[in-house]
């Protein structure tokens, strides 16, 4: 692996293939909705859930990457790397740029720094997340120290004084980079040997008091590293994604279960990770849970190999769903139902939605239901253990977030948090919806946002007369936070609509519209098009060309 980066993730997949073919793997408990075309938005129809808004929100920023975050009440915490943090709207070096080593926490209702909150780790932090009460969260990462104190690899913090917990300082050996903690117990994975001088095979656990080993608890993920871990309902098993083949001397790829109490495997029985064949694998890089179901983020690395999402049952893994977008998938929020993800998604016909361009375009940000709503009808990816799977349906929000170069790995966001009302995006962007933004983004519902990202610029209407109407033709535009929108067909430099046409649309399909104007008189006329989203913003083409009645 590079220093100071991730593994570097896949980017030269280009179009689907049907050279492997994927067994019929058994799914259970697989309910379905109505399966429907990507029209929900921030003014979805009725039975659809609502998505946040595209409008960034002011966030603090950061100079270099943020790999990981996780939201206690009204404070997100982030880690990554970086040494600086300065406020919304500024350039590097602007008079109210702070130091901030690798660690740092902001309002998620505001966007601003928590400036109580204020460590300094030596090396990057990869993962970080809260105790289930909320009183603690857990770095882990490549540090040795925090605060200049001996801190190896992983540490803790208290989050109401938002003091180091000296007394918990486990020592690790390697890096840390999946942590899942109870209240009483944190366990973590990563690609570690040793912990507190004893042998660990990149699992651990430890005791949240004092940093001790849990000794009855050493399960081994064989051959590879773990990423990401989560506790299912109940707390009795911990769940293990990474890219291991097999956990604790078993066949389990990518994704597996131990129980909490003595790290004895536990039912685990989808297998949405396809196995390694040579240098092609793909491998788990975040797990949430919701209610009952655990959703999975993926990378791929190799022609096709899986990128995508899965949702299965967090006790058991039966699978919910899969989709399998390609395109890597860094870091996963459910929320109520809806579904976001933060990937560089390219080609999604696995949902029904965008297919693969020549050259790729790469799409940062997606919605997804939480629930499937059909079955795939795409051809597996390589190496596939499923087919014809259920899936989600794709949600329309796509604000656009260009691709950062700190880590050469030329990626935007890597981790998304938040509630109910607002998410954050955090990563290595240095722009959002074409303006500057680096790092740190927000974006809200419409009842915290400004709701002022409305439609996309299009080309005037084309006029021609025949049988004395005069008939228009355009291409429809599209929005990045709503699907259907209205025109409004405008005669003469007049600001008062002749006639309406309304339309859902998408960035990958833009139809041809058309109003016949019957009551032009006689005389030469130009025509616009108003268009306008649900939200009241609107854009003006410019004049037709001119036609005479």
């Amino acid at each position: 692996m590079r220093a100071h980066t991730r593994p570097e993730t896949s980017t030269r997949r280009i179009r689907r293939s049907g050279v492997a073919l994927a067994g019929g793997a058994a799914l259970l408990g697989a309910a379905f909705v109505p399966v429907g075309a990507a029209t929900a938005d921030t003014a979805p129809p009725s039975g659809t859930p609502a998505t946040v808004t595209a409008d960034p929100l002011p966030t603090w920023q950061v100079n270099g990457v943020v790999w990981s975050m996780v939201t206690v009440g009204d404070t997100v915490y982030a880690t990554g790397n970086f040494t600086k943090a300065r406020p919304p709207g500024t350039k590097p070096g602007n008079a109210k740029e702070v130091a901030r080593q690798n660690l740092l926490a902001f309002s998620l209702s505001t966007g601003n720094l928590v400036t109580t909150f204020n460590h300094k780790l030596n090396g990057q932090g990869l993962r970080i997340v809260a105790s289930p009460d909320g009183k603690r969260v857990y770095v882990g990462g490549e540090f040795t120290t925090v605060d200049g104190k001996a801190h190896t690899r992983l540490a803790a913090f208290d989050t109401k004084t938002g003091k180091l917990v000296d007394t918990f300082k486990p020592v690790v050996s390697n890096k840390v980079r999946g942590i899942a903690a109870t209240d009483s117990t944190v366990y973590f994975g990563g690609n570690f040997f040793n912990v507190n001088g004893k042998a660990r095979t990149r699992l651990a656990a430890v005791k949240a008091s004092n940093g001790a080993n849990v000794d009855t608890w050493r399960p081994t993920a064989d051959d590879d590293e773990v990423f990401a871990l989560a506790l299912a309902p109940g707390g009795k098993t911990v769940l293990i994604g990474g890219r291991f083949q097999n956990l604790d001397g078993q066949p389990k790829v990518g994704v597996g279960a131990v129980y909490t109490s003595n790290g004895s495997l536990a039912p685990w029985s989808s297998r949405p990770i396809p196995s390694r064949e040579g240098l092609n694998f793909s491998y788990v890089t975040d797990l949430q849970v919701q209610g009952d179901t655990v959703f999975g983020a993926a990378d791929g690395e190799g022609h096709h190999w899986y990128d995508g999402r899965f949702a299965a049952k967090a006790n058991g893994g039966d699978l919910v769903w899969l989709d399998n977008c390609y395109g890597a998938t860094y870091s996963i929020l459910p929320l109520g139902k809806t579904v976001y993800s933060v990937s560089h998604a390219h080609d999604c016909s696995s949902l029904g939605a965008f297919e693969e361009t020549i050259p790729a375009s790469w799409h940062r940000t997606l919605a997804e239901t939480t629930a499937p709503t059909g079955r795939d009808k795409s051809e597996p990816g390589s190496n596939s253990n499923y087919s014809k799977q259920p899936i989600p349906s794709l949600l329309h929000w796509f604000p656009t977030l260009a691709s950062g170069t700190f880590t050469k790995q030329f990626q935007a966001a890597w981790a998304i948090t938040g509630n109910a009302n607002i998410i954050a995006l955090g990563g290595e962007f240095p722009s959002v919806n074409g303006k500057a933004q680096q790092g740190l983004v927000r974006f809200g519902v419409r009842t915290k946002a400004p709701n002022k990202t409305g439609p996309r610029t299009m080309a005037a209407p084309r006029a021609s007369v025949s049988s004395g109407k005069v008939a228009l033709r355009w291409t429809a535009t599209w929005d990045m936070d709503n699907a259907s929108l209205t025109y409004e067909v405008l005669r003469d430099g007049g600001t008062k609509a002749i006639g309406t046409v309304t339309k859902a649309s998408t960035f990958w399909t833009t139809p041809s519209l058309s109003f016949t104007d019957t009551a032009a008189p006689k005389g030469r006329h130009t025509y616009k098009i108003r268009v306008k989203d649900a939200l009241g913003n609107t854009y003006t083409t410019p004049a037709s060309n001119t036609v005479t009645r």
